[in-house]
């Protein structure tokens, strides 16, 4: 600091008058031009201030409300809210082990030699800092190490020779290594949570999920309550009629998406249930940011209600849980697959094996609404029996099996020949789909000429296969398509030929 000199003291004695506390406060310290610098907070107020802010972070990244967590994408119906597969927030909660989630980490790694800790996360489908915390403790008993850092406090990882060799040894079992499996229970509870048996179709769900068909009001009161029963049904009538098509429909008077686990793990054993050949994936719409608002445990997938049709190609083996000799994986089953949702038999009595093994390979199930699987190790395990199962076929019922199945068939359904009338709609309702301008007086003739002086009864699907004859034909010889009479006298000849 510059020394006050004597001529300046004495001219800030003689600006401050002549009392003297005024004179010494004149030469008194002046306070700095600056602020000091603050103390720093004490460690009680630094804790509380983290506490507060990470307080603001839970918040932000909190669970979406269930109402939104069950919000369809694009607008369609909402999945059952009753069932939500919130994210793990421990290996304990997923009923998972650390080892389980390890040999899936390595024989990933091994395929893939090196990989991001969040890639391994997505492989696996668990929480990133669930996997990043078992990756730290692999590297520490030597299986991986870091080759390299990665954006967002990320490692690549790389498998060490020791791990190699674990990872072969967990091959030689079992060579899967997707998604963490799902437990038994948890599946079990899902499905009770979305049973079909829990839905209520009305009136206005099945016109809505068969508004593409032609179904007459009497079909859809007799369809209705078999649909509401969620125990099954028999559709039985003439070939062509449309068996296939309304069974193919029935799920949709359902809500429409389901949640599902893409594998089962069960003492160790793993069972692939999410089938993209008859399950077709609806995902949430998910928002553009680095946190997930959903919270979804990314081992389930969420898909529509399944509809599974097979015909004569059915098996004994499709029916039970079959195991992979060479990859150590079991495929689930057709009726585990179908759960919550519809299976159709088509073509019954026509399958390799005879009728009454299916039935009495079924007769429990349907009954007790359970069913009960043989595992590959020799285990049994109870799964649930839930789909309304529809046998679909042109010959009589009482021809097929005895009164013991139908008795637990409640629902037996005649899919008759349509009226004329109806059969004139058909031709209204497919003309324009296939390009045709509809004209009644063909129709007419048609009706008149090949129907009634032929005796030849009506089918459902005769409207679409004869003017595909007519749109073939108009094709070949570059013209117009047109409905006259000469061209449903050459469709009539070539599909009649022989009927």
């Amino acid at each position: 600091m510059t020394e006050l000199t004597c001529d300046s003291l004495l001219a800030r004695l003689a600006k401050s008058g002549t009392e003297a506390d005024d004179a010494w406060a004149a030469v008194a310290p002046t306070q700095p031009d600056y602020e000091p610098p603050r103390q720093p907070p004490s460690p009680a107020d630094a804790d509380e201030e983290l506490q507060r802010l990470l307080g603001r972070i839970a918040n932000e990244a909190a669970d979406v409300p269930s109402e939104l967590a069950a919000e369809a994408p694009n607008g369609e119906l909402p999945a059952d809210a009753s069932f939500f597969p919130h994210e793990i927030r421990s290996f304990a909660e997923a009923q998972l082990t650390e080892s389980e989630v390890e040999a899936l980490v390595l024989k990933f790694l091994l395929n893939r030699g090196s990989a991001i800790g969040r890639d391994i996360a997505d492989q696996v489908k668990l929480p990133f800092v669930l996997v990043e915390g078992l990756m730290h403790q692999m590297k520490h008993d030597r299986l991986v190490v870091f080759k390299g850092a990665a954006p967002m406090n990320d490692y690549e990882y790389l498998i060490t020779d020791l791990g190699r060799e674990r990872a072969r040894r967990q091959f030689e079992h079992c060579t899967y290594f997707g998604a963490a499996p799902v437990s038994l229970k948890d599946y079990c509870d899902s499905v009770k949570a979305q049973t079909i048996g829990g839905q209520t179709a009305t009136v206005e769900d099945l016109q809505r999920a068969f508004a593409d068909l032609l179904i007459n009001r009497r079909m859809l009161n007799r369809l209705g309550p078999a649909v509401n029963s969620g125990r099954g049904l028999f559709l039985y009538g003439a070939a062509g009629n449309g068996k296939t098509s309304i069974a193919e429909r029935v799920t949709r008077a359902f809500g429409q998406c389901i949640w599902l686990p893409r594998a089962l793990g069960i003492d160790g054993e793993i069972i692939r249930l999410f089938d993209p050949t008859v399950h077709d994936e609806a995902p949430l719409d998910r928002k553009a940011g680095i946190l997930d608002p959903c919270k979804v445990d990314r081992r389930w997938v969420r898909i529509r209600r399944p509809t599974i049709v097979v015909g004569g190609e059915l098996t004994m083996d499709n029916l039970e849980v079959t195991f992979n000799t060479s990859t150590g994986i079991s495929e689930a089953p057709l009726q585990l697959k179908s759960n919550c949702g519809t299976l159709v038999i088509d073509d019954f009595g026509r399958q390799k094996m005879r009728t009454d093994e299916l039935l009495n390979r079924w007769i429990v199930p349907l009954e007790k609404r359970f069913d009960f699987l043989n595992l590959a190790n020799g285990k049994k395990i109870q799964v649930p029996f839930d789909q309304l199962i529809i046998f679909s076929t042109n010959l009589q019922p009482k021809d097929l099996v005895d009164d013991a199945f139908l008795r637990r068939i409640p629902y037996k359904i005649d899919v008759s020949d349509p009226s004329e009338a109806e059969f004139r709609e058909l031709f209204k309702l497919m003309a324009p789909k296939l390009g045709f301008e509809y004209r009644d007086e063909p129709v007419s003739y048609l009706i008149a000429r090949h129907y009634k002086s032929a005796s030849r009864p009506f089918r459902c699907c005769h409207p679409r296969d004869l003017l595909l004859q007519v749109r073939n034909f108009c094709l070949y010889h570059d013209q117009p398509l047109e409905l006259t009479d000469e061209n449903l006298d050459f469709a009539v000849e070539n599909y009649f030929a022989v009927m």
